[in-house]
C-alpha cells in the first residue's frame, strides 16, 4: 500500500468524522479541493466505493450512508475502533499542519518511528489479504539473525515507538509478536491462511501493559504516587483498568494486570515518584532491579 493511498483514506474518515453527517455532492466538492484531486477533479462513484471498503477491512471504521437524507457518517463502533479511528486522525492533523507549515521545520522535533518506514505498509495488506510473511529477523537477545520466519500476520500494535506485528507461526503453531524495525527482506507469500476463529485480539493483550504476552494470571497491583506523578497518570493512564484513591500528600493507583517485564520497566522508568504496594512479587521484582542498579555505581 502506497503512503498516498493511505492519506486518502485518512482523509475520507478526517472529513466525514468533522462534519458529523455529509452528502456526496458536499464530499466531492472538498475532495476537488484537496491535495488528492487530480487538478481539480472529482471523486468517482466507483473510487468513493472502493476506499470505504478498504477503510472497513483495514480498520473496522465502517461509514454508512443514511437512506432518507443520502448522507454519509461513521458508523459507532466499539472502543479499539475508536481508538483506531482517533489515531488515524491525529495523523492526518499532523500532515496537514506540517504541510502547510513546511517553513516552520527548523521548529518541530517529532519522535522517530523506524518501524514504519519499511514495512508496515506491507503487514498491513498482509493482514487485510490473508497472506503470510516471510522475513529474516533481528533479535537482540540473539547474536545471529534468524532468517526465513514466516508469520501470518493477525494484527499490528504501536508501543514506545515501535510497530509490533503478532500473529501465529505455522512452524510450531504458537502466537508470537515481532518488531518491524527488526526485519529485513520482508515479503508477502501467495499462499493465503485462515485466522485461527477462537484468537481475539482484544483479549490477547487485554491484562498486559506493553507487548510483552504473558500466560501468567492477571494480579491485582498498588502503586503509591507523589502528588506530581499522580497527575502525570491521570493524563496517560497506564492500563484501561486503572483506578485511584486521593489521599492528602499521595495518591495510590490500582490495576489488574499481568506482571510482565514491560511493567516493571515502566514503573523503573518514574524513579522514586512511584512506589509498588502490592503484589509482593512485583514489588520484589521492582527492589531487585533497583539494587543491581544501584550495584553498578558502587
Amino acid at each position: 500500500m502506497s503512503s498516498n493511498l493511505l492519506a486518502r483514506y485518512i482523509w475520507i474518515v478526517d472529513t466525514i468524522r468533522r462534519h458529523g453527517r455529509i452528502s456526496r455532492a458536499e464530499l466531492d466538492a472538498k475532495w476537488r479541493l484537496s491535495q488528492f484531486s487530480d487538478g481539480g477533479a472529482g471523486l468517482p462513484r466507483r473510487t468513493f466505493y472502493s476506499y470505504r471498503q478498504a477503510i472497513q477491512e483495514l480498520f473496522n471504521i465502517v461509514i454508512e450512508c443514511d437512506s432518507s437524507t443520502f448522507e454519509y457518517y461513521i458508523a459507532e463502533n466499539d472502543s479499539h475502533s475508536e481508538s483506531v479511528s482517533d489515531w488515524l486522525l491525529n495523523s492526518v492533523a499532523i500532515s496537514d499542519m506540517l504541510s502547510n507549515s513546511r517553513d516552520m521545520a527548523g521548529h518541530i522535533f517529532l519522535e522517530n518511528v523506524p518501524s514504519a518506514r519499511s514495512y508496515l505498509g506491507l503487514i498491513i495488506e498482509a493482514i487485510r489479504d490473508s497472506h503470510p510473511v516471510r522475513f529474516t529477523y533481528h533479535s537482540y537477545t540473539r547474536s545471529r539473525p534468524t532468517p526465513g520466519v514466516v508469520l501470518e500476520p493477525y494484527f499490528l500494535k504501536i508501543f514506545k515507538q515501535r510497530w509490533y506485528a503478532t500473529g501465529r507461526v505455522p512452524a510450531d503453531g504458537k502466537i508470537k509478536t515481532y518488531a518491524l524495525d527488526r526485519m529485513s527482506d520482508c515479503v508477502a507469500l501467495p499462499a493465503t491462511f485462515a485466522p485461527d476463529p477462537a484468537f481475539d485480539a482484544e483479549t490477547y493483550f487485554h491484562d498486559s501493559f506493553g507487548i510483552v504476552f504473558s500466560h501468567n494470571e492477571a494480579k491485582r497491583i498498588a502503586i503509591k504516587a507523589d502528588p506530581h506523578r499522580a497527575k502525570y497518570l491521570r493524563a496517560l493512564p497506564l492500563h484501561h483498568s486503572q483506578s485511584e484513591i486521593v489521599h492528602d500528600e499521595y495518591s495510590i493507583f490500582y490495576y489488574r494486570m499481568r506482571i510482565t517485564p514491560d511493567l516493571v520497566e515502566e514503573i523503573l522508568s518514574h524513579g522514586p515518584r512511584l512506589t509498588v504496594l502490592e503484589p509482593p512479587e512485583l514489588r520484589a521484582m521492582v527492589a531487585s532491579e533497583l539494587r543491581g542498579a544501584l550495584a553498578a555505581y558502587e
